[in-house]
């Protein structure tokens, strides 16, 4: 598989995520509130010959696998604990003449209940997993589109990481509508992958580790 050379703004591979792309922040007098949640601007270097596609997924590898102590007074999420993956950003079939999405056009604010999903200027977006996570709450249930930030829990134990990837695929449509899932658009995408390239960041809300 060949690699493609990703971009995202003001994020070098390894580093820490702009408060200003997260869904969640701390202020002084709360360890939670909503953050700006703008998505960054990404781009890449142009896929291999037959490339006629792209793919852009966002995905928390350090989600707990267990919530129940999430965000819990007096309690702790170990570092130990068996994690998963969280998708934060789902968008395929991007046409293969597009190698950036601009600041801010997947999201520029927190929106209860979620942005659409579906068709838009430069793809199909997919839900992410906040609809999951929110499922609870009357005020914000809905299916989530576009991108949603980072919001770790804060009394996690472990710092999260973030990946930023970028897919060059062979064909012109994964053929996904409604309200399909990164888990969806990761499995239509096997078979199909000419090149990959990634940016990994890192965020945390646990005041310990910032």
């Amino acid at each position: 598989m060949q690699n493609l050379d990703v971009t995202v703004e003001g994020l070098d591979d390894g580093g820490r995520i702009s408060r200003d792309f997260a869904f969640g922040v701390p202020t002084d007098d709360e360890l939670f509130t909503f953050g700006p949640n703008i998505s960054p601007a990404v781009s890449w270097s142009a896929g291999p010959a037959g490339t006629k596609s792209y793919a852009v997924i966002m995905h928390d590898a350090s989600v707990p696998t267990v919530f129940d102590d999430a965000n819990q007074e007096g309690k702790t999420i170990p570092a130990d604990l068996a994690r998963m993956d969280f998708y934060h950003w789902v968008l395929v079939d991007v046409p293969a003449e597009i190698t950036s999405i601009a600041k801010g056009a997947e999201a520029n604010s927190v929106v209860a209940k979620g942005k659409p999903i579906g068709p838009v200027d430069y793809g199909v977006r997919g839900a992410n997993d906040f609809g999951m996570f929110m499922a609870g709450n009357a005020d914000m249930a809905g299916n989530y589109g576009g991108y949603d930030g980072p919001a770790p829990p804060w009394n996690d134990e472990i710092v999260h990481e973030y990946h930023f990837a970028v897919y060059a695929l062979d064909v012109e449509s994964l053929e996904l509508s409604g309200a399909f899932s990164g888990k969806d658009a990761v499995a239509a995408m096997a078979g199909h992958i000419l090149a990959k390239g990634s940016v990994m960041g890192l965020y945390t809300l646990t005041p310990s580790l910032m």
